[in-house]
């Protein structure tokens, strides 16, 4: 796995979002707050959106919010949405596998399951709600 600009972005404005759980939060705001260039964060925005993360609200008062609680939502989602598997190779992915010709014999196989299983335990077990309370 190896985390894209986009996906670094996507998890600052979903942590933008998660502060403001309680309003919708305009993509100015967010650019402007987190310094995201806000064509970029446009493109990321309906990417979350149309991965069911987001909702938007068009108009006076309108903007993005979380479709769920940040409790809810972990920095794994996110991921996934923006930058794919969490697996280094895909004959480890539990999402995107892929079988390999060489999968009985590779000897890099296990080592990259671990390191799979590693990256995942992690993500998928911190929310959006464990980084606004570390940030406080």
């Amino acid at each position: 796995m190896k985390l894209s600009k986009k996906g670094e972005y996507a998890l600052m404005a979903m942590i933008y979002l998660s502060f403001n759980k309680a309003k919708s939060v305009t993509i100015h705001q967010i650019a402007k707050s987190e310094q995201i260039p806000i064509k970029f964060l446009e493109q990321i925005m309906l990417e979350l959106k149309k991965a069911g993360l987001l909702k938007s609200r068009p108009g006076v008062g309108g903007g993005y919010s979380l479709i769920r609680p940040p409790e809810e939502i972990s920095l794994a989602d996110v991921i996934r949405v923006i930058d794919g598997p969490l697996a280094p190779l895909n004959c480890v992915s539990k999402r995107a596998y892929v079988k390999c010709p060489q999968e009985k014999c590779c000897r890099l196989r296990e080592v990259m399951l671990h390191v799979r299983n590693a990256i995942a335990g992690i993500l998928e077990n911190v929310t959006f709600a464990d980084i606004c309370k570390e940030k406080k």
